[in-house]
């Protein structure tokens, strides 16, 4: 409801500014919020996409591509019409679109950067990919263009926004483990010639930035600090032609402040589901696979108490929804999401100082 000054003034003097207020609630709580959709990948048309069909709070609006007959033939699946659907080139005309109220941006890593801060440049909300970019100065630089334009940027941590990694903060949190001794983290995967993540200019790294981030985001928000300590080594096997840019195995470890230590693996090598496991003095739990889109499971063994055992039926893309759901509420009530850029931001000084440390930089 847009009001005059003069207008404002005579409804305040009549007492109905508090009788309208529950009304522009109750219009904002049913606010659906567009999704600009930037990259026709994998990961947006097969999970976010999905999701966001399946949410109350959010609704796909626009398709960026640059393969128009792809991006044609999503449009009709979503309901969004010709005029909705730009190339790179012509990505910046979304400034015209009411439509659009964010942008997912779903592309390979080194274009982060330039896509959410030319978003945030013509007015719109960004949820972008992780690793939020290839390097810190790029970060710091997406965060500045976000909060200039006094728009929300928020990084794809899905795992924060996930019951079975919320239940393993929870357990650790209202101190069911005793005091947190040493943490162990691993992912990874068994790559395919010729990925673009093999490609250091596109992808920034190897699997440390792929993968080896959800461990390292990981051991942030089971232990609630920041590593203050952290060495790295790397190493490639295969020589095969695949590694020619990128490492192919890394392993590091990490001290935190209270004493905690961590031991993280991941690697392009082999395949490696994705798991931590968290020793304390009253017991150990366990969250294996602790990554991946569905089939998360927690167990625990607690001194004096039964054993835990937590499948999470949960299925595919429900992270998403809540990803989506999340940035919109944000939008909606004026909040600082929950994995805003500076989250993504800690992530890639950390990776910066590993591959560093293990002379890769």
């Amino acid at each position: 409801m847009s009001l005059t000054r003069r207008e404002f003034g005579s409804l305040a003097a009549a007492g109905m500014l508090s009788r309208l207020a529950p009304a522009a609630q109750a219009q904002d709580e049913g606010r659906v919020i567009g999704y600009g959709i930037v990259g026709l990948g994998r990961i947006s048309m097969q999970h976010f996409m999905p999701a966001v069909k399946m949410s109350k709070r959010a609704r796909v609006t626009a398709l960026v591509s640059g393969h128009r007959d792809k991006a044609e033939k999503m449009a009709a699946e979503y309901g969004v019409p010709g005029t909705s659907i730009y190339s790179y080139a012509d990505y910046d005309r979304i400034a015209d679109n009411k439509d659009v109220d964010a942008v997912y941006i779903a592309l390979p890593n080194s274009m982060h950067a330039e896509y959410t801060i030319r978003a945030a440049k013509v007015g719109k909300h960004v949820l972008c990919e992780k690793p939020m970019a290839t390097t810190v100065a790029d970060s710091r630089t997406m965060i500045e263009a976000c909060r200039s334009a006094g728009k929300k940027l928020m990084i794809a941590y899905r795992c924060q926004y996930e019951p079975t990694n919320l239940r393993a903060i929870q357990l650790i949190r209202d101190g069911k483990l005793g005091k947190i001794q040493a943490i162990e983290s691993a992912n990874g995967f068994n790559i395919q010639p010729k990925e673009w993540r093999l490609d250091r200019k596109l992808a920034g790294g190897g699997p440390l930035m792929d993968v080896g981030v959800y461990s390292l985001n990981a051991c942030r928000y089971l232990t609630g600090e920041e590593p203050n300590s952290l060495k790295a080594v790397s190493s490639v096997i295969d020589h095969d032609g695949r590694f020619e840019e990128v490492e192919e195995n890394l392993a590091w470890s990490m001290t935190f402040p209270s004493g905690i230590v961590a031991s993280c693996n991941t690697t392009y090598g082999a395949n490696m589901p994705g798991f931590y496991r968290v020793h304390g003095s009253k017991g150990m739990m366990h969250v294996e696979p602790a990554f991946p889109y569905e089939g998360l499971h927690l167990t625990a063994q607690i001194h004096g108490e039964p054993p835990i055992d937590e499948p999470n039926p949960e299925r595919d893309p429900a992270q998403f929804v809540r990803e989506a759901d999340h940035l919109a509420e944000c939008i909606v009530h004026n909040r600082e999401p929950k994995t805003a850029g500076e989250e993504g931001l800690r992530d890639m000084q950390l990776m910066m100082s590993l591959y560093e440390s293990c002379g890769r930089i």
